[in-house]
């Protein structure tokens, strides 16, 4: 995603000049002049990189507002930044746009991705635009630094630490269902509050870059929860060598997703395993929990304990209220 400084300009040229030199703010972007960006992250600090794809009609709908697409491509990148206890330094961006993608749509495109950009202090640094004949396809690698040796991994988790999740569980998934399956609104008896709740949860993660230091100081493992939380646990688990009990009951849920289930008690298998939930799984050990949850609460996070690491391997166990341990169908979103 290069312009060019001077002389004849081809269309792609003007399109970034237009849309996306204003959104590069960072001075090692160059303003999008050159073939690359420059970025030199603080003394003693580690680089941390992350990289995600979004793609139409697998992650969002066609006519879902561009600038909300914008954002999501950029958020999911931030919530693995923010799981990783990184503070955001800047992203990359590619775009595959079909032939119907007109000005207007890269306009309210860019829009969005400019507010986020600012609102996350995570500038454009570069990038590159095609066209396909496929489906819009986003692409956004993310910078973000950390003090030398701190990254929370997925690696750390022990014996006696507590299990930790911010925010709600299950309401994007919940909002996918809600688009996709006639009927579903109304066998739930969601009014329009709930309804809209489930469908911006979908639409809009809320990446928790607020806890990215209170990560990073207290907690022993950590992951973003993007493929759902019985899956995504599970990797954090296998990753550490031990396992996990959780106590379904606890489970933080939203007023809507509490109707859901309550209409249908099966749809506690999507609120577990759909995914696009975006929240941070995290273990503390018992002696950190306090000044963890004082942490969250002063950035304005909510944060519930859901249950403990146990010596073993293998899946993590969900304990229904009656000790019974819930199996899933699948236990995880996958592409593949």
């Amino acid at each position: 995603m290069a312009v060019r400084a001077s002389g004849p300009q081809s269309a792609e040229d003007r399109l970034i000049a237009r849309y996306f030199r204003p959104l590069a703010k960072h001075p090692g972007a160059f303003g999008l002049i050159d073939d690359a960006a420059a970025i030199t992250p603080p003394a003693g600090a580690d680089l941390v990189l992350t990289t995600d794809v979004i793609v139409g009609g697998v992650h969002f709908f066609a006519d879902d507002p561009a600038d909300q697409v914008a954002k999501k491509a950029l958020r999911v990148n931030l919530s693995d930044l923010a799981a990783k206890g990184a503070k955001p330094l800047g992203f990359l961006l590619t775009l595959a746009l079909p032939k119907a993608i007109g000005e207007a749509w890269l306009k309210v495109f860019a829009g969005g991705l400019g507010a986020d950009a600012e609102a996350y202090a995570c500038p454009l640094l570069g990038g590159d635009s095609v066209r396909t004949p496929g489906p819009v396809t986003i692409s956004i690698t993310a910078f973000g630094s950390l003090p030398r040796g701190s990254m929370v991994r997925r690696s750390g988790a022990r014996p006696g630490d507590r299990v930790v999740m911010t925010g709600t569980i299950g309401d994007a998934a919940l909002g996918l269902v809600q688009r996709r399956v006639a009927g579903a609104v109304k066998r739930w008896r969601l009014d329009r509050t709930e309804r809209h709740h489930l469908a911006d949860r979908y639409l809009l993660p809320q990446p928790r870059n607020a806890i990215a230091e209170a990560l990073r100081l207290h907690a022993s493992a950590a992951m973003d929860i993007s493929d759902g939380l019985v899956g995504d646990l599970g990797k954090l688990c296998a990753a550490s060598g031990t396992t996990a009990v959780i106590e379904v009951e606890r489970l933080p849920l939203s007023a809507a997703a509490r109707k859901v289930v309550a209409a249908e008690r099966a749809r506690i298998d999507t609120v577990l395993t759909g995914g696009d939930d975006y929240e941070i799984v995290c273990t503390v050990a018992s002696e950190k929990l306090a000044p963890f949850r004082a942490a969250a609460a002063a950035a304005g996070v909510v944060v519930s304990e859901i249950g403990s690491m146990v010596a073993n391997s293998g899946m993590p166990r969900f304990l229904d209220r009656d000790g019974k341990v819930l199996l899933f169908k699948r236990p995880s979103f996958s592409h593949f």
